[in-house]
């Protein structure tokens, strides 16, 4: 049988959506108020789920601790209060939309974890907005 489990971790972060070679005024026209040259953040609710079987010998698919450790290494330390499109390395020559940013994230914690287990990454940047990586 198997099974699902889910962390959820907050951080804050900053971008400006825009395409480099653009004008303001043709970004604006594109990416909306988002593409305001002084940038604009979020508080992200990050929902991290695997899945697998329960292993017979801890009754775990993986430690909570342990998933946790490996979220925040890998994601929350590199892009909590950061700008996207200046400090953060994986999200660099990237137009930082939601969508790009919860694939890269994706991409990170499975490499990270392993084993297939990864089964989805939801990046909340609103109450409203949720975008959904699934295997």
């Amino acid at each position: 049988m198997k099974t699902t489990i889910t962390r959820r971790m907050t951080f804050c972060a900053g971008h400006r959506l825009f395409k480099p070679g653009l004008s303001d005024e043709d970004n604006l026209k594109i990416f909306g108020e988002c593409s305001n040259p002084n940038g604009h953040g979020h508080n992200y609710v990050l929902e991290v789920s695997v899945s697998g079987e329960i292993d017979p010998a801890n009754g775990m698919i993986i430690n909570l601790k342990t998933l946790k450790q490996i979220i925040e290494r890998e994601v929350v330390s590199k892009v909590d209060h950061k700008n996207l499109n200046i400090d953060v390395e994986f999200m660099r020559g990237q137009i930082p939309t939601t969508e790009v940013f919860a694939g890269k994230i994706f991409d990170i914690l499975d490499k990270a974890l392993g084993n297939d287990l990864l089964a989805r990454v939801v990046l909340w940047e609103s109450e409203n907005n949720r975008f959904e990586v699934s295997r």
